[in-house]
């Protein structure tokens, strides 16, 4: 069970002031975005990555986790700028091999076939960061989920950074006060934390990330003994066994895996999350504020789905402030131009 609502510890409340006046500092002055920055230079920009996603999801509902989370990792590292696209050159390592990035990111191609596309109807013009941003926001639609707007204008990076990328982005075994402290960094608070989490819904975990909670006995004992978890439990060993198939995916939603709903939280409150790094959120001692959020989202779809869309929004904001005054809008999102 989750702890009561009330006064957070007060280690809490020290890393919650300190990250959200460095935050609030590292996100000043933020270059502006508009939702009408390609009204006049591509004003088909939304119609084609539209198009592109409901081919992309039509053709396998997964495909919808995976631009949604190239986009988190890209925002994660340097701000929304692309990054996260760019492959190993000569002159430049990429993000793509960074220790959280190799096994976990697909869905390069769905982006190379949209670049194509915008490229044909408007060379030079729609960034790879600000396609990816809006193909994510489709990605949520196509299986189910929220609508929101998504400001425009942001431009590709001539950089990458394997470093930022193994120290910025969560990792599925990391305590809630290390995942929050990564959220906060980014200008991003507790709420938008558990809301982002949400996307979890319609992801798949790779075995090697689930293995520890399966076979260390904290799954039993956050979710009890009981003939469903039981059940569970079993399926989810039979497709992660003790050795070997860690590139074996499992869903982190086994009730409506390609719907994009609260489900996940459900399972959160049963106890039943397949990464560490979720289930905290609400049987962490320390999970004081984020398991009234669970507890919050769970009963009420739509107050996540509200809050979810805000917070995209949010991520989707980070700043590369180098990459607005240095930047490009890349003809090949694998490779800065030449």
């Amino acid at each position: 069970m989750a702890p009561s609502l009330g006064s957070r510890p007060f280690v809490v409340q020290l890393l919650l002031l300190v990250f959200s006046v460095l935050s609030t500092s590292l996100r000043a002055g933020d270059p502006p975005l508009t939702l009408d920055y390609y009204k006049s230079a591509c004003p088909t920009v939304f119609d084609i990555v539209k198009k592109e996603m409901e081919c992309a999801v039509l053709s396998d509902p997964r495909n919808a986790a995976l631009v949604v989370r190239l986009h988190f990792h890209d925002c994660f590292v340097q701000g929304c700028d692309g990054s996260v696209l760019l492959e190993d050159t000569i002159d430049l390592t990429g993000e793509k091999n960074a220790l959280p990035n190799i096994h976990s990111l697909k869905g390069f191609r769905i982006v190379d076939r949209i670049k194509n596309q915008l490229e044909s109807e408007c060379p030079g013009i729609v960034s790879c960061a600000d396609l990816l941003t809006i193909a994510a926001r489709d990605a949520v639609i196509l299986v189910g989920g929220p609508y929101w707007d998504v400001p425009l204008g942001r431009k590709d990076s001539v950089t990458a950074s394997p470093e930022l990328a193994e120290a910025n982005i969560p990792t599925p075994n990391e305590g809630l006060l290390k995942i929050i402290s990564k959220f906060l960094y980014q200008g991003l608070s507790v709420t938008d934390m558990v809301a982002l989490s949400g996307a979890h819904t319609i992801g798949m975990a790779r075995c090697e990330n689930v293995r520890e909670r399966i076979y260390s006995g904290e799954f039993e004992a956050t979710s009890g003994f009981n003939p469903p978890s039981e059940s569970h439990l079993s399926n989810l060993r039979s497709t992660c066994p003790p050795v070997g198939g860690d590139n074996n995916v499992t869903a982190m939603d086994y009730v409506t895996p390609e719907l994009f709903d609260n489900s996940f939280y459900q399972l959160l409150l049963k106890g039943e999350g397949v990464l560490n790094s979720d289930q905290e959120m609400y049987s962490s001692l320390l999970g004081i504020e984020t398991g009234e959020i669970v507890k919050k989202y769970a009963a009420d779809p739509i107050a996540f789905f509200e809050q979810f869309s805000e917070s995209m929004v949010k991520l989707g904001n980070i700043p590369n402030d180098e990459s607005f005054e240095n930047g490009e809008v890349r003809k090949n999102c694998r490779f800065v131009n030449t």
